[in-house]
């Protein structure tokens, strides 16, 4: 009669690290500037503008 097989367990893959977030945006993808007005002096208002991280391009992730 032949041996009864041992139920072998399925090894389950390490989880991957989760990748740095960018230090330009802290990892949201969107950078925030202030507006300026004015051709002359540029004042400074107290508006924001947001627009695309230019150092991750939007992914939130740093780069090498």
């Amino acid at each position: 009669m032949p041996a009864a097989k041992k139920p072998t367990r399925r090894k389950t893959a390490p989880a991957k690290p989760e990748p740095a977030k960018c230090p330009a945006c802290d990892g949201t993808g969107e950078a925030s500037r202030a507006v300026r007005v004015g051709a002359r002096k540029g004042r400074l208002t107290d508006h924001q503008q947001t627009g695309l991280c230019l150092t991750c391009w939007g992914t939130g992730e740093a780069t090498d």
